[in-house]
């Protein structure tokens, strides 16, 4: 276990509607906490508890989706990583835990890192961020989530595949992943990175072999910590977890546990 801890005991009041969890384990080895991308939904990553049985799986469940549909929406990343580094409390039961970001929930998911430095508080053992270039991004060309309803639909399908029919001709179920997506655009649009001192944290960088994020961009996630680093390049696209079920969090928790072992392990940290 890391020697960063400064914070623990009983979750914040706050934790239970942030986070949403399948069948923890009652003797967790470790916890892990998962950042949806864009438009993404926490049951999706809650499910990687089906592969990992003695982890206790924690999927963010943001403002105005999921449990949290009367609530507004997040649209900038500094008031969605302030409310999730008040109000959650990860890390318990002094087990190793893990960040786990894909696509914007890695930004998301490294900022909170950030502000949980800042804050004094207990630091992640291990964060993996998935198929998201590092920071500084690239100036934004196009803001989607000013786009009307029908050209954000559009650019969704283009970049990402078709909407299930059933959503696109129900104009009740359509409006609120409309909302998703562009709430979530809104906070990856208007992101503004500050540069600052590298974490002390593990970094593990993972991309599909067939993303369109270039790979080196990925890879530039060295930069972010003075600590260990892995790069790791899987079979699929964008979305490679999709793709090879079991593969991605297995591969974050054989990370985790060298990481917190002082007996080492099977990974090798090699960027």
């Amino acid at each position: 276990m890391s020697g960063r801890a400064v914070s623990g005991g009983a979750a914040r009041a706050g934790s239970g509607r942030w986070l949403v969890r399948r069948r923890p384990p009652p003797d967790a080895r470790a916890d892990l906490y998962c950042f949806p991308h864009a438009g993404g939904m926490p049951g999706e990553y809650a499910r990687w508890a089906d592969h990992l049985p003695d982890v206790r799986v924690s999927a963010v469940q943001f403002p105005g989706r999921g449990s949290r549909p009367d609530e507004p929406p997040s649209t900038r990343m500094g008031a969605l990583v302030e409310a999730l580094a008040s109000q959650v409390t990860f890390g318990t039961d002094g087990v190793p835990f893990a960040l786990f970001g894909h696509s914007l929930g890695a930004l998301v998911a490294f900022e909170v890192v950030r502000a949980l430095r800042s804050r004094g508080l207990r630091r992640p053992d291990l964060l993996c961020v998935s198929s998201c270039p590092a920071p500084p991004l690239s100036p934004v060309r196009e803001r989607m989530h000013e786009l009307p309803d029908g050209e954000l639909l559009a650019e969704i399908e283009r970049r990402w595949g078709a909407l299930p029919e059933q959503v696109r001709a129900d104009p009740d179920l359509l409006a609120p992943v409309l909302g998703r997506y562009r709430a979530d655009f809104a906070v990856l649009e208007t992101y503004e990175f500050e540069p600052g001192e590298p974490l002390d944290v593990p970094i593990l960088a993972l991309t599909g072999a067939d993303d369109g994020n270039r790979p080196e961009r990925v890879r530039d996630w060295r930069r972010h910590t003075q600590g260990k680093f892995a790069f790791r390049v899987l079979p699929g696209g964008h979305f490679h977890f999709r793709e090879r079920p079991g593969e991605a969090p297995r591969l974050v928790r054989a990370a985790l546990v060298q990481q917190s072992s002082t007996s080492g392990g099977v990974f090798a940290w090699t960027g």
